[in-house]
């Protein structure tokens, strides 16, 4: 690719979800600031190459995307309507109040993320408007048709013009509860590329991890204060880290244990830890992603498995049951006891929780591996059996299956 093609590239990473948002605050209108943030990228490629990369590429394009949005608004408008052509060319302010930050940025990701929203179309809206993918990679990412993802960034961006939903930051009492919310899309984006759930996908995409770091340290950028934007990027990285010893050369998932620590990535961790560090020292109370990173943060100061602190583990999982109180929770805690106190302590915690997720495959998945060890092996293989037909992903499948097969 030319420089000038790596620059319109660069741009459209760096520049995509400012200009929407400083379009969408002007114009009010997320199908007009996505649509002339589009044109404006398209003739970026076009004049680039001939007339040079401007210096400031930002600028220009704001400035390229406002003129297509007016074009567009007066060509829809009445001729007559002098009001309306007197505002467009002159009203640069914002309709509705700033709130406690102002940056047309985290007004994009909080309309975005709406609780009015449901989770599909928050995640779908965010991944276009902020993150800037096509709708073809959205679908492609999720294994959705184009069309269905499509109608569905479409109908959000309808609800919130029907709804009035208000573009702007939440006030301080509520941005909070709104900040999780915010949180709860971008953790489920990372979720999905780390361990794809749908049989077709590839086992981890790193696509999918990578534009939820990024957006998530666009978060941490504009909210710099916040303890779980803090703890949620410490937890990704952390997680990211250890990609590319999670996956075997045969497709197979290769378990914590089992990972050549060498191929972990010594930047993400040394990230990851340098956050986790500056949430303790902080001395305010860890919320959720705090300390979920700090388990992760545990893990990777192992040098090998067998190092691993497993007694901070448990102590940790304890004070994250306090905070989320859930079954998920207390089988991760489980898992750990045993590394602590033996299979059978282990064991006699999971089997406590199986009525809760008997429909849930990481279960069995563990009871499989605690019978293993205690050498009851028609057990074992049974609950592999059910863990493999519950189990979406192809390299956990995989990992499974060769598990239960070696019993035999």
């Amino acid at each position: 690719m030319s420089d000038d093609g790596d620059a319109v590239s660069r741009a459209y990473r760096e520049e995509w979800a400012r200009v929407v948002a400083a379009l969408a605050r002007r114009f009010g209108d997320l199908d007009v600031a996505e649509e002339a943030a589009a044109e404006a990228f398209a003739i970026a490629v076009e004049r680039w190459p001939a007339d040079g990369v401007p210096a400031n590429p930002g600028g220009w394009l704001t400035t390229t995307a406002t003129r297509r949005a007016i074009d567009r608004i007066r060509r829809e408008s009445k001729r007559e309507d002098k009001h309306q052509e007197a505002l467009l060319v002159h009203d640069d302010g914002p309709a509705e109040p700033l709130g406690v930050i102002d940056d047309d940025r985290l007004r994009l990701v909080f309309t975005c993320c709406h609780p009015a929203l449901a989770m599909p179309a928050r995640v779908a809206l965010t991944l276009r408007l902020v993150g800037g993918l096509t709708v073809p990679e959205i679908a492609r990412a999720f294994l959705e048709k184009d069309t269905a993802v499509g109608q569905r960034i479409s109908r959000a961006k309808a609800k919130i013009a029907a709804a009035r939903i208000p573009y702007r930051v939440p006030s301080a009492a509520d941005l909070p509860e709104r900040v999780s919310g915010v949180l709860a899309v971008l953790y489920l984006v990372f979720n999905e590329g780390y361990l794809a759930t749908g049989p077709d996908a590839d086992p981890v995409r790193p696509g999918l991890t990578g534009e939820a770091i990024r957006l998530t340290r666009l978060v941490r950028t504009l909210l710099p204060a916040d303890g779980e934007v803090a703890g949620l990027l410490a937890l990704m990285l952390l997680t990211e880290a250890r990609r590319p010893a999670r996956v075997a050369a045969n497709g197979e998932l290769v378990r914590l244990d089992e990972q050549d620590r060498a191929g972990w990535d010594a930047e993400l961790v040394a990230e990851g830890h340098r956050l986790v560090r500056e949430r303790l020292a902080s001395g305010e109370a860890p919320g959720r992603y705090q300390v979920l990173a700090a388990i992760n943060a545990v893990h990777t100061s192992a040098r090998e498995f067998r190092d691993t602190d497993w007694s901070q583990i448990v102590a940790l999982y304890d004070q994250l049951a306090r905070l989320d109180p859930s079954p998920i929770v207390a089988l991760n805690r489980a898992i750990a006891l045993a590394e602590l106190d033996g299979a059978d302590v282990g064991l006699a915690a999971v089997d406590r929780l199986g009525e809760a997720l008997a429909g849930y495959h990481a279960y069995h998945a563990a009871r499989a591996d605690l019978l293993r060890r205690l050498d009851r092996r028609s057990e074992a293989r049974a609950a592999y059996d059910r863990a493999i037909e519950l189990a979406g992903n192809t390299a956990e499948t995989a990992y499974l299956a060769r598990r239960r097969d070696e019993l035999a």
